[in-house]
């Protein structure tokens, strides 16, 4: 009961079709119900943005989806408007199965703040609370899939790390939208963390 696997952002709009569909983003659905049976304990991860969110490029006056904008927090990759709250994009793919989950959580929800991690905004010091949980739950090692490799998991996996987990990320159950040579930079920086990668 020490384990748990968590499932990231497995929604319309990162995958085929949606408004920020991550390339296959579809074909990890069926691998992932699969692995919820090895799993005592399963969490699902849940972008969920209100309307106008700052992390969105048409929230920008002349900047356009993919470019960067200075935020308080540091700079922030602008999006094309995806799971907003209530949506058909921002619910999980038809196919995934939910009933396994422990817990959903639903991360960037705050308006003047983009949540990349399942732990922390993106500001890296507002909670969402999933830390909390798992150490109630007795969790100490975590095994993550899901969308995308290069934002969501791969910032989920190194927080966690950095918070004394024992992380995995299956890379066959994880698809990247590799903007700019974003893949290659998130597993050289999850390896730095100590971040295991099969």
């Amino acid at each position: 009961m020490t384990q748990a696997l968590i499932v990231i952002d497995v929604q319309n709009d990162f995958c085929p079709g949606g408004a920020l569909a991550v390339p296959g983003g579809d074909a990890i659905v069926s691998g992932i119900n699969t692995l919820m049976d090895a799993f005592p304990v399963v969490i699902l991860t849940q972008d969920w943005h209100p309307t106008g969110h700052s992390s969105f490029a048409s929230s920008h006056a002349r900047k356009d989806p993919y470019e960067l904008a200075e935020m308080p927090y540091g700079p922030q990759v602008l999006w094309p408007d995806h799971c907003v709250q209530g949506s058909d994009g921002a619910a999980f793919h038809a196919g995934l199965n939910t009933d396994p989950a422990d817990m959903i959580i639903r991360k960037g929800y705050n308006p003047a703040i983009d949540s990349y991690s399942a732990f922390y905004e993106n500001d890296q010091t507002t909670p969402t609370g999933l830390e909390g949980y798992l150490r109630t739950r007795g969790i100490t090692a975590l095994t993550m899939v899901g969308l995308a490799t290069d934002f969501c998991v791969s910032f989920s996996a190194q927080d966690a790390a950095k918070l004394g987990f024992n992380v995995t990320v299956l890379s066959d159950l994880c698809r990247a939208i590799d903007l700019d040579g974003s893949l290659t930079a998130a597993m050289q920086s999850m390896q730095a963390q100590n971040v295991h990668i099969t």
